[in-house]
């Protein structure tokens, strides 16, 4: 039989004065009730109940064993409400992996927020331009920014991520005025080498949509790097306004093109289909909709 249960039966019959009592509790018959009771007093070889046709007491081994018996039980109940509490509320450790320059200049200032609004939640966030198996390094979420393909993973598509096209004022008095996009193409272009950005770049303008094929003598796997290279004059860089930001309103960057737009890059929310949506990723998806705008 179940100790745990025969226990939780004892104690409970010791309470109410009578078998039939705690039958009546249990949805059992009396005679389960005191079997239950002699199998704890097999295990434990000592008598803990004398009983007569009319009323039951508790021997002395019998009172300290039920001293200690609600102790534990009581413990029993502090765990459960314990897992009960932990089910509720979001806690625990989460992996999160984004690219490197949304992670540094959109998702930490955020993260700051939200584990200030879930103090049990641990977050660990590793930045990667590269592309991850979530699943194989356990990651729990991953920002993706780009058109996906792979289709095996719950996404929840956050607002698109804006690039934004710009130089430093010393490379632009340097080289030839920028009139089109296909001005491009005489002039040096930082190239990234995860996207498309590699070796062309699209833009929506006056007349249209117009794609442009950069061959880049420069190209760099980081957007930290890239601005570093950008502000130096190396040359014209596209990549998101949270990177560019910041020297644009300073001026040690310039925007180039300004009636022409770079296309919206979609931006994604995954984890995995067969991920139990615990408290503290469901925290994290709601939160990450609502600080980066759920896409239309």
């Amino acid at each position: 039989m179940d100790r745990l249960l025969s226990m939780t039966i004892f104690a409970r019959a010791v309470e109410l004065g009578s078998f039939s009592a705690a039958a009546l509790v249990f949805r059992m018959s009396p005679q389960l009730v005191g079997k239950h009771v002699r199998v704890l007093e097999q295990h434990l070889g000592v008598q803990l109940l004398k009983r007569t046709t009319r009323r039951q007491h508790l021997t002395e081994i019998g009172a300290s064993y039920y001293e200690r018996v609600k102790v534990i039980l009581a413990e029993v109940d502090d765990a459960d409400r314990l897992a009960a509490d932990m089910r509720a509320r979001p806690s625990g450790l989460l992996r999160v992996n984004a690219p490197v320059s949304f992670g540094i200049h959109a998702l930490t200032p955020r993260l700051v927020d939200y584990m200030a609004q879930y103090p049990d939640v641990q977050v660990e966030l590793s930045l990667a331009n590269r592309y991850i198996d979530a699943m194989v390094e356990g990651v729990d979420v991953v920002f993706r920014v780009g058109e996906l393909a792979d289709s095996s993973r719950i996404a929840r598509r956050l607002a698109p991520y804006r690039l934004i096209l710009c130089a430093a004022p010393a490379y632009l008095a340097r080289h030839p005025k920028i009139i089109s996009p296909m001005d491009l193409t005489r002039h040096a272009c930082l190239g990234f080498p995860y996207t498309e950005l590699r070796t062309h770049w699209t833009f929506d303008g006056p007349d249209g949509c117009e794609t442009v094929p950069v061959a880049s003598r420069l190209t760099i796997d980081s957007g930290e790097a890239l601005l570093t290279a950008a502000r130096s004059g190396a040359g014209l860089m596209l990549q998101p306004i949270e990177l560019v930001g910041p020297d644009l309103a300073a001026g040690t960057l310039v925007r180039v093109l300004p009636k022409y737009t770079a296309p919206l890059r979609p931006l994604h929310l995954l984890y995995a289909p067969d991920r139990q949506m615990t408290p503290k990723l469901r925290s994290f998806v709601d939160f990450c909709v609502q600080a980066f705008g759920a896409a239309a």
